[in-house]
């Protein structure tokens, strides 16, 4: 069985994320221990809250993170921990060491991207919480097996925009969105895919095959 490792930096929902790795037939782990996270078939980090937080919190495993993704260990990043892996945020921008010279909180940048609040001019309820059809854009293995239009679950009030070659696919809520974006052996979902049905977990099972 893969040996998936769960980053645990304090944030995030990590045994709904844990039954679902389980579900699909991997051996997931919850750690932040350097060894653990280096030896590891695949990474996931999974991330609810203030992307400010997470960035905070992260500090102490982030140079484990990059040398696993500079070896090729594949990573999936989830909901914020999605988010965290673009190169800035406007969410949070305070009096912060953190924050990069336009005031966004500074990400991971190991996907080119920034992170944005829904508009409030679009007369939608924010966050997003609920179900949404996904536009897949790409033939990456993570959609094996998916079908063209899968509802998902989502929970957000930023979004991520990314160049249209790391947009994996995309979702229309008020404006069109990048719901699963990806660079390299490096993937990002904003929606939760433990939460998604037989949909989500069938990526889930995908992404443990990649991690194989």
């Amino acid at each position: 069985m893969a040996k998936i490792v769960i980053i645990d930096y304090g944030l995030g929902n990590l045994r709904s994320v844990y039954k679902g790795l389980e579900h699909v037939g991997a051996s997931p782990i919850i750690s932040a221990d350097a060894q653990e996270i280096a030896s590891a078939d695949g990474l996931l980090l999974p991330g609810v809250g203030a992307y400010r937080d997470g960035m905070k919190h992260i500090q102490p495993v982030m140079a484990d993170v990059y040398k696993a993704v500079d070896d090729g260990i594949p990573l999936l990043g989830i909901c914020l921990g999605m988010q965290m892996l673009l190169s800035e945020s406007e969410e949070g921008m305070l009096r912060t060491k953190l924050k990069s010279d336009n005031g966004h909180i500074k990400g991971l940048d190991i996907i080119p991207g920034k992170v944005i609040r829904f508009s409030e001019t679009l007369d939608l309820k924010i966050p997003q919480m609920g179900w949404n059809t996904l536009n897949i854009k790409s033939n990456n293995p993570f959609f094996e097996g998916i079908p063209s239009e899968p509802f998902v679950y989502f929970v957000h009030s930023y979004h991520a925009i990314v160049e249209s070659q790391y947009s994996l696919a995309s979702c229309e809520y008020g404006v069109e969105f990048d719901a699963i974006i990806g660079k390299d052996n490096v993937l990002g979902t904003q929606f939760h895919p433990e939460k998604s049905g037989d949909v989500g977990l069938k990526m889930l099972k995908n992404f443990v095959n990649m991690c194989i």
